[in-house]
């Protein structure tokens, strides 16, 4: 257990985290969620005592371990395999002794840890991580310094998972995943057996993953039962309920107010309204939910029309040197065409990409682009082109080249989504969130036709992606978009494009379906690599599905409990809202209004407890009813 107690922090004046308080139980899957900015990243510091608290305290429970993915990712010339194997430091002494031991006694020792620590089996665990996030068997034997920073941070993430610490801390883990390895990990983490507490903007991966969100809220700690939809809903329907009591405060401070202007110099009244008077100065609007507003993103739309397609290719073949990525592309991007590109990082998503945005030339075949086409292409790399130096309104401006005034400059930064306050702010000082904001501010400044983005929400919080939502769909010109976000995907794109086995092709099922594929295939792949199993006999096969719906019973019983427990809740918050929706009970009985608006709470409560466990329940009973289907059903 996780227990955070009276936590307050601060940095360079700005307090961070002030007075927070929460509790992590054993074996939880916790989203933590705010702003960027918002102190996230820091109270992962805290509870891994990278960082001193100035008052208050984090206490884990006796023997747990932490487990977090290093900063710095890992390049030496040991193998992948290698490298995730020798996370486990216990498992690795313990082989080493095993080589030089001399005593029996200790031998014996040594092999039986070994064998409670499963370290025999550790090398297929560890390959079979790696494989789920996107290395094969080839690219496993390979020294990590032969990848790039952004496939070794993948490997600093196997390392991790394979220890199975007893407290996993992720923070933003699938920055430098694909959407394949992205699917992977949501799996991977419903079923990982320890506590688990990621700091996520992937709003997919949260309502798969979480169980409780736990919200960096000016300050504090606000847990919320269920995943990250859930959390939206609560928040706002606190936010609804804390507008209806501002309304009935403000008309009860406007009836007191009428009565004092009456009866205040009237002598035989001058007590009451001296009474009413106190009880004014001590009423206060209730406490406000404050959230900063997000600055609307706007993407500026072509100046003039072209007629489509703006590109045809046929008989495309793409690749470097003489190597081909990707054959016989054949494809068409008309002017409103909104296209995503699914498929795994290595079969040629980016190279497509590149060859639309004109920046790579086929090896084979003919692309024809609209006359005076204009391509802005975003993709996350490119932000180390940004001058480290100078400022939103510097980089703005010097692409102006002094055209227009400095109005009209600060008018482009915010439309870029930046605020007042940060737009004199040195490139070097932003958020990875806000240079994001920048370079894709800067590429679509001429109003460009075809738009390519290549993971765009990288380092941008919920609420930012949902601005970046609201600018592509009111954006004009044509999409081509590649993420591992599925939520941006299912609202921005009408088509999809699968990119494997050296082809481009239409994808017609929808993201669901395709998350499905993922796992399918990934299921199908380990089952291969596995031992052959013998084909059950019929008596099997009726003793398994038997053995099934024993297995199931109790998670039905449970689903209609739940069912039950939420009709009955449902029925006593109706009748608690019939009668608090009567003017006339908080002036003839306040004491029963207040009594009826935390009965309504309590059920409100227990409604929201008996939703989390019919969800539960009904995920439990859908995995177990695909895991115990008998063969042949």
């Amino acid at each position: 257990m996780l227990r955070i107690r009276k936590l307050t922090y601060r940095i360079e004046g700005r307090t961070l985290i002030e007075g927070a308080d929460a509790t992590v139980q054993d074996g939880a899957k916790v989203g933590l969620v705010g702003r960027n900015g918002c102190g996230k990243t820091t109270l992962f510091n805290l509870i891994c005592g990278e960082l001193a608290p100035e008052s208050g305290d984090i206490v884990l429970s006796d023997g747990h371990r932490i487990g977090r993915v290093t900063q710095e990712a890992p390049g030496t010339d040991a193998s992948l395999i290698d490298t995730v194997l020798a996370a486990d430091t216990e498992r690795a002494d313990l082989l080493a002794e095993a080589e030089t031991a001399t005593d029996p006694h200790r031998i014996g020792e040594i092999h039986t840890r070994l064998a409670d620590i499963g370290a025999y089996a550790a090398e297929a665990r560890a390959a079979s991580i790696l494989a789920g996030l996107g290395f094969d068997d080839e690219a496993q034997r390979r020294p990590c310094a032969s990848f790039s920073g952004g496939w070794r941070m993948r490997v600093a993430l196997a390392a991790i998972l394979f220890l199975e610490p007893d407290l996993l801390l992720l923070d933003e883990p699938t920055n430098y995943l694909d959407l394949e390895g992205t699917v992977w990990l949501e799996n991977y983490l419903t079923r990982y057996p320890h506590t688990v507490v990621v700091i996520s903007h992937d709003r997919d991966l949260l309502d798969v993953v979480a169980r409780e969100i736990v919200h960096v809220d000016n300050g504090k700690l606000v847990s919320y039962r269920g995943n990250y939809s859930n959390f939206e809903r609560q928040r706002r329907e606190r936010a609804q309920a804390v507008a209806r009591e501002a309304e009935r405060v403000n008309e009860q401070r406007e009836h007191m107010q009428a009565y004092v202007d009456r009866f205040r110099y009237k002598a035989s009244k001058a007590r009451q309204a001296q009474s009413r008077l106190k009880m004014l100065a001590k009423m206060g609007p209730p406490e406000p939910i404050l959230d900063e507003a997000v600055v609307p993103i706007r993407i500026p739309a072509p100046k003039r029309a072209l007629s489509p397609p703006i590109i045809a290719a046929e008989r495309v073949v793409l690749g470097y040197g003489e190597t081909a990525v990707l054959k016989r592309v054949n494809i068409r991007i008309d002017d409103d065409d909104r296209i995503a590109l699914l498929g795994a990082n290595g079969n040629g998503k980016s190279t497509l990409a590149k060859m639309l945005a004109g920046k790579l030339a086929p090896m084979e075949g003919s692309v024809v682009r609209a006359d005076r086409m204009k391509i802005a292409y975003f993709a996350q790399h490119q932000l180390d082109e940004l001058v480290a130096g100078e400022s939103p309104v510097d980089h703005v401006r010097r692409r102006l080249r002094f055209e227009e005034g400095e109005a009209q400059v600060r008018s482009r930064v915010a439309q870029m989504g930046l605020g007042t306050e940060r737009m004199d702010t040195a490139a070097k000082d932003l958020s990875g969130g806000e240079r994001a904001k920048l370079l894709l501010g800067l590429a679509t400044m001429e109003g460009a036709h075809l738009l390519i983005l290549d993971e765009p929400t990288n380092h941008l919080d919920i609420d930012s992606r949902a601005a970046l939502i609201d600018a592509i769909n009111g954006y004009e010109g044509a999409v081509i978009l590649i993420s591992h976000d599925r939520y941006l995907i299912e609202a921005c794109a009408d088509r999809l494009w699968l990119v494997a086995d050296g082809s481009v092709r239409p994808y017609e099922e929808d993201m669901a379906a395709y998350r499905d594929f993922i796992l399918s295939a990934a299921r199908k792949s380990k089952s291969e690599s596995g031992p052959a199993k013998d084909k059950p006999s019929a008596q099997d096969r009726r003793r398994d599905a038997a053995e099934a719906r024993a297995a199931l019973a109790p998670l039905r019983k449970r689903i209609k409990a739940a069912e039950k427990e939420i009709a009955l809740a449902t029925a006593e918050i109706a009748k608690c809202e019939a009668a608090l929706a009567d003017p006339a009970l908080y002036t003839s009985d306040p004491a029963k209004a207040t009594k009826l608006s935390t009965e309504r709470a309590r059920w409100v409560g227990r409604k929201e407890t008996a939703e989390e466990e019919w969800l539960a329940a009904s995920e439990d009973y859908e995995a177990a009813g695909s895991e115990t289907q008998p063969a042949g059903a």
